[in-house]
């Protein structure tokens, strides 16, 4: 007997809009984007979680506000 489970997670981006302050690593532009995240098990949605995040628009780096 074999069980083979298919777990995905998903990953979209709502919106973007720009965020006050600059990039520490290069002074570029920051922007917001609110990503929603989805987790399906055989293609039925188990959990949803929307999240804002911050990248840089200059450098691409990823910034993690505390």
């Amino acid at each position: 007997m074999c069980l083979v489970f298919v777990c995905d997670e998903d990953e979209r981006v709502i919106s973007r809009q720009p965020a006050p302050g600059a990039c520490p690593y290069c002074g570029g532009m920051v922007q917001a984007m609110d990503v929603e995240s989805q987790w399906r098990f055989c293609f039925l949605p188990l959990y949803f979680k929307t999240k804002r995040r911050y990248y840089c628009s200059f450098c691409a780096r990823r910034l993690v506000v505390h």
